[in-house]
Order: structure tokens, then sequence, then C-alpha cells
């Protein structure tokens, strides 16, 4: 496996790009528009040169990192890919039109992976022709940062299909855990339910932001308080994939709390928009 496609170059599809790059893949970077992928490309420059700057690489190995990406606003680039990582949004009728296309571009025996934090792997790989070769693969943001790789079959995934994603976890120096094909696996089943609590607390007034994010990391011993987590996983992606549990499950624990609902509209969507709970 030296060849991974990578299809979306908004947040996670960059981080993800340069990291498999880092570690000696070629990577074939696609977005529909030019503005998307020249975004990407620039963010890519500007963290090779910063860590350029601490000593992390040298120009030439920066260079060749940079060249190893290929950049393409056509979904045909990809063609060679070993693998392909769909990175787009959280909505299941635009993941399974990507992998309907990309079932028909890719070479056999090729893997589909996506980067879904809640969608169904079955729903996915019912777009293809190789449902055995369709695999969930949920990257944890930010990607260098963190260890986890959630793996999830569907359920016509081959164990095959499995053991090559294993592989490349590991090739990537990351751990995994694998899953079970229901909404939101294991690690959001577990923990948007908590962020979404939290923001219950802060609609019903039981606590200021700070205050509930203090309790939580002093408290609590969690490396960062449920709001500020929130803020920047995205206060719509937060919001997708509660509602996304709560259809799944059609319990009310996982109701939506109201005031997400009201920033997400609002377009208050935490970090990447310059205003969520906190302000930046």
């Amino acid at each position: 496996m030296k060849t991974i496609g990578i299809v979306g170059a908004g947040l996670m599809g960059t981080d993800l790009a340069l990291y498999t790059a880092e570690k000696g893949f070629t990577v074939l970077l696609h977005d529909v528009g030019e503005e998307p992928l020249r975004h990407s490309l620039d963010t890519i420059r500007e963290r090779l040169h910063h860590y350029e700057t601490l000593g992390r690489f040298d120009h030439p190995k920066a260079d060749e990192i940079l060249t190893s990406i290929q950049p393409y606003n056509k979904l045909e680039g990809l063609s060679p890919s070993d693998i392909v990582i769909e990175c787009v949004t959280e909505d299941l009728g635009i993941k399974m039109e990507v992998f309907h296309k990309l079932d028909s571009i890719c070479k056999a025996g090729a893997i589909l992976a996506s980067n879904t934090s809640s969608k169904s792997i079955t729903a996915i790989a019912s777009a293809t022709h190789r449902p055995e070769s369709v695999i969930g693969m949920h990257f944890m943001n930010p990607i260098r940062a963190m260890k986890l790789v959630e793996i999830i079959c569907g359920l016509a995934t081959t164990r095959e299909t499995f053991q090559m994603a294993k592989q490349l976890v590991k090739t990537l120096g990351k751990e995994y855990v694998e899953s079970r094909d229901f909404p939101g696996f294991l690690t959001n089943r577990i923990l948007m339910p908590m962020l979404n609590e939290a923001i219950f607390a802060f609609y019903e007034g039981a606590g200021t932001v700070e205050a509930i994010d203090k309790a939580m990391t002093l408290g609590m011993n969690q490396p960062m308080g449920p709001l500020a987590l929130a803020d920047l996983i995205g206060l719509d992606v937060v919001l997708a994939v509660i509602e996304e549990l709560y259809r799944g499950f059609g319990d009310s624990k996982y109701r939506p709390c109201p005031l997400l609902k009201k920033y997400v509209a609002a377009g208050y969507l935490g970090k990447k928009s310059g205003r969520g709970f906190y302000v930046y």
C-alpha cells in the first residue's frame, strides 16, 4: 500500500494528507473546487515551514513531503489509489454519492474507507458493488496528536479488508479499536452525550461556560473541558452526530440541546468560525 487517495480538502482531509505524506505515502488529494485545494496546500506549506523552524524537518525533506501531495479537482485523479479515505461532510447522502463514484473509478482491490464519525458503514457500502472492500476509519482530530483510529466493519466487510486497514493504522504509528456498526460507534456514542449534557447545563443556567469546563478539567481530570472541546470539534459536527444518535437509537437521552441548534443556525460553529461557546 503506497498510494492514498483523500476525498475532501477540509480540516480533516488536510491533516490526513500532511500526516500520511510525512509517513512516506503518495497522497492524491481531491476536492471539487480549486479554492479548497489551494487553501489546503497553503495550510500544509505553512505547517511544514513551522516544522522546519522547530527542527523537525530540513528544507529538502519538507519539499519532498509537499511534492508527494498531488491535488485533483476531478475524482478520476484518485484512480491509482490503493486506499481512498473519504473526509467529506457528515451527510449520508453525500457520502453515498461519493462512494458510488469511487466504485466505478478505483481499481479492483482498492479499499474504500470513510472517516465518518457516526454514519452507517453498511449504508455507505450499499452505494457500491464492492461492499466487502468498504470500511470505516475514524481518525481523531487533531490527527497528529491523537493516537487512536476507530475501525468499523460494515455487514459485508471482509476480514482481509479489516486486516489491511489495521496494517495501515500501524504503519501510521497509531493504535486502533474495532467498533461495531452502530450509530456513533464507540467514541462518539460515549462522548457526544457528555458534550450535549454540558450544553444543557449551560442552557439551563447550572453554571457558566468557564465553570462547566473547569469542573471537568480540574474535578474530573479531563485534558479539555466539554464546551471547549465542542468548539474544537465544531458545533455543526457535534449537532450532526448527536442527531444521528437520536435518529439511530430513538432514545430521548440523545435529544440535542435547543441551544446547540440555535448556535449552529446562527453560524456559531466554534473555533473554525471564530465564535462558539468561546470567542476566538
